[in-house]
């Protein structure tokens, strides 16, 4: 008689079904830990449409009094856990970005106070920022966009042809 040693049919099904069940749980535990990081990161930009907006009758440049400068107002809705804002500002050559926060040089309110910071829930805020002296004369678009939670969201907001602050009585 021949020894035949081998796995049966019921313990070779057994075996693979668990060996299947263990690679689904596997691919699961990877796949879901980087859907939950990614759904954690936008979620925090979720619902801010048209809560941080500029102001169009306030934001202009000051071509009388210092053709270097414009002027631009944010407001604020009620927002949780904004942190900053960051502006970017582009003329025809050049452009110039920041965070409000930060204070960067040549940022000040329209009263001219400084430091500056960010609207309050609810708030709007008038702000000046001299251009650089090799900035176009007029600029062509501003845009603002949230910080919440660490994480800079999609702009909400941008004005292009900005107007003279002169039309504006300003």
């Amino acid at each position: 008689m021949k020894n035949r040693k081998g796995i049966s049919a019921v313990v070779e099904t057994v075996l693979m079904i668990a060996l299947t069940i263990s690679v689904v749980a596997i691919i699961w535990v990877v796949v879901n830990n980087l859907v939950q990081k990614n759904i954690d990161e936008t979620e925090s930009c979720f619902g801010i449409f048209e809560k941080v907006t500029l102001n169009p009758e306030f934001t202009c440049y000051n071509s009388i009094a210092n053709p270097d400068e414009i002027v631009f107002s944010i407001n604020v809705g009620e927002i949780e856990n904004l942190e900053d804002i960051f502006v970017a500002i582009s003329g025809q050559q050049n452009s110039v970005s920041f965070k409000i926060n930060e204070n960067p040089s040549g940022l000040r309110y329209l009263n001219g106070a400084q430091p500056v910071a960010i609207p309050g829930a609810n708030q709007g805020k008038t702000y000046i920022y001299t251009l650089s002296s090799s900035f176009s004369q007029t600029s062509t678009r501003v845009e603002i966009a949230p910080v919440i939670d660490g994480k800079l969201c999609e702009s909400p907001d941008f004005l292009e042809q900005i107007d003279s602050c002169s039309s504006f009585g300003l």
